[in-house]
């Protein structure tokens, strides 16, 4: 069950020949990853959060009459006994249209993309990406791993 449950929650282990840097170091990296070119923000947590970091991603768009508002939120704990980061991902989404408002939330290792057509240097319509919130998660995962710390991802708040 173990195995089924790393795949599930998207749990990766460092390689073996990287050594754990202590949770301080590990802090810092994750905070590292702030800067003017990335669209999210990686910051101390509240107490109310549960978690020492949290990383959020707000996404606005709108197409057809509709305006949709998304979060993302990443919260991370981290356990430098176990060399490991908790993560719990969550998700909030709000629809609005000029008749009805919809909201949703949902927890664990989803993503969104947006794509738009452009025409490329041979004059076709080419399909570009121009959002895809699994950048945050893979380049958290990634400062994460080379730390030589476990990426685990939990169900609930209480497991943080």
């Amino acid at each position: 069950m173990g195995r089924l449950r790393d795949k599930w929650f998207g749990t990766q282990y460092p390689d073996s020949d990287v050594a754990p840097l202590s949770a301080a170091e590990v802090r810092d990296a994750l905070l590292a990853v702030n800067s003017p070119h990335v669209p999210y923000r990686v910051r101390n947590a509240a107490t109310a959060e549960r978690a020492d970091l949290a990383a959020d991603w707000w996404v606005n768009s709108s197409a057809f009459g509709e305006r949709k508002s998304q979060k993302l939120k990443i919260r991370m704990r981290l356990d430098p006994s176990l060399h490991e980061v908790r993560i719990l991902q969550e998700r909030w989404v709000t629809t609005k249209s000029s008749l009805s408002v919809s909201k949703g939330y949902c927890r664990g290792p989803g993503f969104t993309a947006q794509w738009t057509f452009e025409r490329g240097p041979d004059g076709r319509r080419h399909k570009v990406k121009t959002l895809d919130t699994r950048d945050m998660r893979n380049a958290l995962r990634k400062v994460v791993l080379s730390s030589g710390w476990t990426w685990r991802g939990v169900s609930r708040a209480s497991k943080l």
